[in-house]
């Protein structure tokens, strides 16, 4: 049999026997009666603790365990190893002793007072390896950083234990801030809850904080700005921890910790749609999406692959772009039906070609130029993409019978000022007019500027 760590079976070995004769100690008065009656009843009892409670704490895992990463969840594991090895042990003594394989007696309770002494012993062994390693980490040279954290919650607690134990950050978090009016006094892995959000500014007045830390992933944009204006008042350089979604898959850490975004600014609480009227118009069906490679319309693959389509076509005339939508798509949706294209919506004939092919049952059209300045000094490719291509693409899915299409639109479509919001505008009246002669569901949506997506001026305004 292999251990990993054959230093903590040894120290298990000594600990059975200590517990054993623990137990012995506390139960009986005097080392005369034990020698009597008793002896050979120990001894009998330690070897077969010898034997079992090391099967049983390897079949748990405990020697497989990183034991200075030691918590909750190992005591949890500790203690369901340590009773379950202390019935199997007195089950075999007990049934033994009933048989007279020794005598002259045997002390029952010792057994529960064995049981006690291995929880504290194998658990307290395994938690002084965490204690040592963690008083063995070095500390960074230079003068530790004091850092007040906004959010007394599970993120809070997760980066102030970070920390904590890395010692080599030079981080020291001197409190918390939050609005739980419970939580206001109490303290949390030795650290203060000393006010509310709002007491950020007089906070900072009073005491010495060289960093503030905003540790709530679901801050809404409004309490991400009141920590960033008071912290730019004052001079006090401010991090953030990633939002939810940022946080999916990763683990919460220092590391992780950002300098605040544009996107934290203008956070807000998520509008909430009818996700059963969702998933009845995609699951199931096979779906089209123009201009897949793309910011936008790549998101749209990801949000429609979770209802399980029957099949999604990714139609694109960039080849790279619709190769790398491709590839992440099957790594997160590998039983998929996908099928990638690389066409113009230009193109009618092969938009013909691929509508017969694939008959579309539902079709997002997010392909169009959109790069406002570019397009007013390319007035023909934005017409030929943004109108002709989506005429092609109502066209096409009226012939082939297309259950639903959305076109994907823009607020500047909105009394257009510009070309691109007037190409829009047009595609827009072109979708809604065949709506009203066919009585089809073709449908626009308007976005905004889209954070993330290409095209959009949010960059531009953050290299100003």
């Amino acid at each position: 049999m292999r251990f990993r760590n054959r230093y903590v079976l040894l120290t298990d070995i000594l600990l059975i026997i200590v517990a054993v004769m623990g137990s012995y100690v506390l139960r009986l008065e005097l080392l005369e009666d034990f020698l009597r009656y008793y002896w050979q009843g120990a001894l009998w009892w330690m070897a077969i603790a010898l034997i079992v409670k090391p099967l049983v704490y390897y079949f748990f895992g405990l020697y497989r365990r990183l034991w200075v990463y030691a918590s909750i969840s190992e005591l949890k594991l500790i203690a369901a190893a340590v009773t379950t090895s202390s019935l199997l042990v007195a089950a075999i003594t007990l049934s033994l002793y009933s048989f007279q394989v020794f005598g002259p007696g045997f002390s029952r309770s010792a057994l529960a007072i064995d049981w006690l002494l291995s929880l504290v012993l194998v658990g307290g062994a395994r938690l002084a390896l965490r204690i040592v390693a963690e008083s063995a980490i070095p500390r960074a040279d230079g003068k530790r950083r004091d850092v007040l954290v906004i959010g007394a919650g599970d993120a809070g607690a997760l980066v102030v234990r970070e920390m904590q134990k890395s010692r080599q950050m030079n981080m020291n978090p001197v409190g918390f801030l939050d609005d739980d009016l419970a939580k206001r006094g109490q303290i949390l892995l030795g650290v203060p809850v000393i006010g509310a959000l709002q007491d950020l500014s007089h906070v900072l007045d009073i005491t010495h904080v060289d960093e503030v830390i905003i540790a709530i992933p679901t801050a809404p944009g409004k309490v991400v700005r009141l920590v960033s204006d008071v912290c730019r008042l004052k001079g006090i350089p401010f991090r953030t921890m990633p939002g939810i979604y940022e946080l999916l898959g990763g683990k919460v850490s220092v590391s992780r910790l950002r300098e605040v975004d544009i996107t934290d600014l203008l956070r807000r609480e998520p509008a909430r749609i009818h996700e059963e009227w969702i998933g009845q118009a995609l699951k199931d069906k096979r779906v089209l999406v123009t201009g897949a490679g793309g910011s936008i319309g790549r998101e749209l693959c990801r949000q429609i692959a979770r209802w399980s389509p029957a099949s999604l076509v990714l139609l694109g005339h960039g080849e790279n772009s619709i190769f790398e939508a491709l590839l992440e798509l099957k790594a997160d949706y590998p039983h998929l039906k996908l099928d990638p294209v690389i066409a113009d919506v230009r193109d009618h004939q092969r938009l013909d070609a691929v509508f017969a092919e694939h008959r579309p049952q539902v079709v997002f059209h997010a392909a169009a130029h959109k790069h406002v300045p570019l397009m007013e000094i390319n007035v023909e490719e934005a017409v030929a993409n943004n109108i002709l291509g989506t005429q092609n693409v109502v066209e096409t899915a009226d012939r082939r019978r297309v259950e639903r299409l959305v076109l994907i639109s823009t607020d500047k479509a909105v009394h257009p000022a510009n070309v691109y919001g007037a190409t829009k505008r047009m595609a827009e009246m072109i979708v809604l007019d065949a709506a009203r002669r066919t009585g089809n569901a073709f449908s626009v949506v308007r976005f905004g500027n889209v954070l993330g997506s290409r095209g959009s001026v949010v960059p531009l305004f953050k290299r100003m």
